[in-house]
């Protein structure tokens, strides 16, 4: 008799102590659960011994990753669904480890145990980032995580990003269908080139430059000279050739280098858009420290970063498992008040904080629509396992800024000169 899922469903019930909220299939073609809902679709054993072997979120990351797990039904209410029992209980209920003691818990796990079949750990999918923890933010280290994360192919993130090729939060003038992801990247340009007051004759340093779609609007619009530093090579490779068909190589140089490493300031402005993330907090002082050295009195930083909720305990803090291990090894999120507080400490005056929470949520949703409307094409040039670490870590994404979970900000920092005038006007807010 077919019975997985319902011995399952009784089973993960039992684990987390409240009813599932979607409905569960699994190998044997077996239902249980609430009808009406996207359906949790266990595809083979080797899904539960992914959860034995790693319990919590990355054991459930693993399954998702390898196919071994998948949703049938709406992505983001499934995600909805399941996010209570992820990522928003306690560490006991989250990882699924209660004392062995408890013996409910102990009767769920022998459960578990049968239904899974084969007590050997399954390999870690090959997608899955391996380095030790230790030296963080090296720029050895530096160099491999950007690697992982943007040397997947250019065409890849063609596919996802559109043409504009900016990965970064879009600034919508409206939702769609009354937006598109296209104009909200260019809003987002130019709101960034005049909070920075870019105009012919200044001289922009963008840090992470990406695949130079700030560059290239700065100097075209705006007329100014720019030089973009990036880690990743194929990104460089993909910007130089843009500056070349634009005719821009007189105005812009890309350049494969640690922000550290700069040595040519002072610089007019500074843009620093989604790169922060990959500072680490052990390193931020140093960060801030640095941009500020590279500036003129008077020059301006724009530092547009994704900010996560302050904890009552910020020593109980841990980067999230799956997007760790699949998505941005070591990067790490702060605080927006430990952002602002650390480049006040590295002499910047912070003149403007924008939050821009509910637009990067938009944008996600319309890249994971660009990811599913050219699926095939996406696990061609990707794989399948890489192509579903980024529609989760997207649609997953794409909640959190909606509930508020996670933020982003654009910070406008000057480094004001001894004499206090910096050349901002007494309405600071000139550029919406």
């Amino acid at each position: 008799m077919a019975d997985a899922a319902p011995r399952l469903k009784g089973i993960l019930e039992q684990l987390i102590g409240t009813p599932l909220p979607v409905r569960v299939r699994a190998w044997d073609g077996s239902e249980a659960g609430p009808p009406d809902t996207p359906s949790l679709v266990v595809r083979n054993r080797r899904a539960l011994r992914h959860l034995l072997w790693k319990p919590g979120e990355l054991g459930l990351a693993r399954a998702w990753v390898a196919g071994d797990l998948a949703v049938e039904g709406d992505l983001y209410t499934a995600l909805d669904r399941l996010s209570g029992l992820i990522w928003e209980r306690d560490e006991e209920t989250r990882t699924l480890t209660r004392s062995l003691r408890d013996p409910g818990f102990r009767s769920a796990v022998r459960g578990l145990l049968a239904l899974a079949g084969s007590p050997l750990p399954p390999a870690p999918p090959p997608e899955e980032a391996r380095r030790p923890r230790r030296g963080l933010h090296t720029r050895h280290s530096d160099r491999r995580a950007i690697s992982h994360h943007y040397d997947v192919g250019n065409d890849f993130y063609e596919l996802v990003l559109g043409p504009s090729m900016v990965y970064s939060c879009a600034y919508w003038p409206a939702p769609p269908p009354q937006g598109t992801l296209e104009q909200a990247q260019h809003d987002k340009l130019e709101l960034v080139a005049r909070k920075l007051a870019l105009e012919p004759g200044r001289r922009l340093l963008d840090v992470g430059c990406g695949w130079g779609s700030m560059a290239v609007h700065a100097a075209r619009d705006h007329g100014v000279d720019v030089v973009g530093v990036t880690l990743s090579q194929e990104q460089a490779a993909y910007a130089r050739k843009r500056v070349a068909d634009e005719g821009l190589t007189d105005r812009i140089e890309i350049r494969v280098q640690d922000y550290r490493d700069v040595t040519d300031g002072p610089y007019d402005a500074i843009s620093s858009i989604g790169m922060a993330e990959h500072v680490g907090s052990r390193r931020y002082l140093e960060y801030a420290t640095a941009l500020h050295r590279l500036l003129k009195p008077g020059g301006r930083l724009l530092n547009h970063q994704i900010a996560r909720r302050p904890q009552r305990d910020e020593t109980t803090y841990r980067v999230d498992d799956f997007i760790d291990a699949y998505v941005f090894p070591d990067g790490e999120l702060a605080p927006l008040g430990s952002t602002v507080t650390l480049l006040e400490r590295a002499g910047f005056e912070v003149r403007d904080v924008e939050s821009i929470r509910e637009h990067y949520a938009l944008t996600l949703r319309g890249w994971v629509a660009n990811l599913e409307s050219g699926w095939s094409r996406a696990v061609a040039l990707t794989g399948p396992g890489r192509a579903r670490v980024w529609q989760l870590y997207m649609a997953a994404s794409a909640l959190a800024f909606e509930r508020n979970r996670i933020g982003v900000n654009q910070v406008l920092a000057v480094r004001t000169p001894e004499s206090g005038a910096c050349a901002l006007p007494l309405r600071s807010r000139t550029w919406n």
